[in-house]
């Protein structure tokens, strides 16, 4: 005979899992959508320099997997059953997302077909049409450290077995970020004269990462010094093993050196900047994309206030700081200062009145930031002035406000160096929405 009433207790334990998965799940579409439609206000430009996911909608299942995969945590979305790239700019290129979607709809692409992404066209050993110069790293469309370091490896192997020596170098190694760095270590390991050289501080742009800064690195294959597994590092922690790199490698590094020429010269390459000239055999350019920070371009920044990158909070002690910019870079400037808790004020402004370009363990810190108050809202302004001890500031109807200011740090980005490559003759390809 049926157990009715165990029959009926597992109907409603089935309806019950089945209506609060259901609700569950129409709250993330619904998230989904609001983060899709603030996305469609800001356009094309928040498409990525590097590459990202396209998906297809005739393909998709909506599974999910895809959301899951991605460690940045808030890229994809599902909404009304299929994926949704939703926050495009906090994409670095993981790339799980297509490996996880079961049926194959994810495909890795840089640029889209209204705006292409313009980048050094490269062999699969990351040498340019220049034979001799490689690119390797971020400058290349790849920003993950793991991959900047296995293709600096990689194309230091490469110019070993190419066997060409240089009068002063072998191999010069321009951009002493994670890229460079493995390139050196490779190139040093094969028996190649080797010079690094960075025309900030050795490390590269992680120096300038706020204190604790947390970012994905995986595994480390770094010649002469041994494999590094971790999925994720502190900057404090990245610099400490890139410090006991150049002590254990002894590493023939020169900071503080700009290039600006590379020229072919009787089967070499002649490099120079301002105190710095070699022939080598073999260029390996780490440079990274954000070349020169991006300026304002507004009154008043030429004023010893104005930076463009926070090393350390502690010179901003009992200052109104203001931080102008959108994007991870500013949130997390702001953020630090704001857990320093000594400034008179941090204001962050930015010219749009959605913050739609984070990542998802920032978007939360910064929300409760803003809400709290120890990061000022000024969405929806932009800078007008700067002033010795204020900013003007300017919101979308025009209406002006004046703040007390002492300092200013820009993260608006920067230009990347493709000024040196097109000098140099490297050739340049502009991807629109192609792998």
């Amino acid at each position: 005979m049926l157990d009715w009433t165990l029959l009926g207790a597992i109907a409603g334990t089935i309806a019950l899992l089945y209506f609060t998965w259901g609700y569950f799940e129409r709250r993330r579409s619904r998230r989904g959508a609001a983060r899709a439609a603030d996305l469609a206000e800001l356009g094309e430009e928040v498409v990525p320099p590097s590459l990202h996911p396209v998906i297809d909608p005739d393909l998709c299942i909506g599974s999910g997997s895809c959301t899951r995969a991605c460690p940045e945590g808030n890229v994809l979305e599902v909404v009304d059953g299929r994926a949704h790239l939703v926050n495009p700019l906090a994409c670095v290129g993981h790339g799980a997302c297509a490996a996880a979607c079961p049926v194959g709809a994810i495909k890795l692409v840089f640029g889209t077909a209204r705006r292409g992404v313009e980048l050094p066209a490269i062999d699969p050993d990351f040498q340019t049409n220049l034979p001799g110069v490689y690119i390797v790293g971020e400058l290349g469309g790849m920003g993950l450290i793991r991959n900047a370091v296995e293709q600096g490896r990689q194309a230091a192997l490469h110019a070993a077995r190419r066997g060409r020596r240089g009068s002063d170098v072998d191999a010069l190694v321009i951009g002493a970020g994670p890229a460079g760095i493995s390139a050196a270590l490779q190139a040093q390991a094969a028996g190649l004269r080797t010079i690094l050289v960075e025309q900030g501080e050795y490390g590269g742009t992680i120096r300038h990462y706020p204190r604790d800064k947390v970012v994905m690195t995986g595994q480390l294959e770094l010649a002469g010094y041994g494999t590094v597994r971790r999925r994720t590092m502190s900057k404090e922690e990245l610099l400490a093993l890139w410090d006991d790199v150049r002590a254990r490698a002894g590493l023939d590094i020169r900071t503080g050196v700009t290039i600006d020429r590379i020229a072919a010269r009787g089967g070499e390459w002649e490099v120079g900047g301002a105190h710095f000239s070699a022939r080598a055999g073999s260029v390996m350019l780490a440079l990274g994309r954000r070349g020169s920070p991006r300026r304002l371009g507004v009154p008043g920044e030429e004023l010893a206030k104005v930076h463009y990158r926070l090393l350390e909070p502690e010179p901003f002690a009992g200052h109104h700081v203001l931080v102008v910019g959108g994007g991870n870079a500013a949130a997390d400037v702001a953020l630090a200062l704001a857990r320093f808790r000594r400034c008179a004020s941090v204001t962050l402004s930015y010219r749009r009145r959605q913050l739609a370009r984070l990542r998802s363990s920032v978007r939360h810190e910064l929300d409760a930031a803003l809400a709290a108050r120890t990061v000022i809202p000024a969405l929806g302004t932009t800078v007008e002035s700067i002033e010795p001890h204020s900013v003007t500031l300017r919101d979308e109807r025009g209406v002006r406000t004046t703040i007390p200011n002492d300092a200013v740090i820009v993260q608006i980005g920067g230009t990347a160096p493709t000024e040196l490559l097109r000098s140099i003759g490297v050739d340049l390809v502009t991807k629109r929405g192609e792998a």
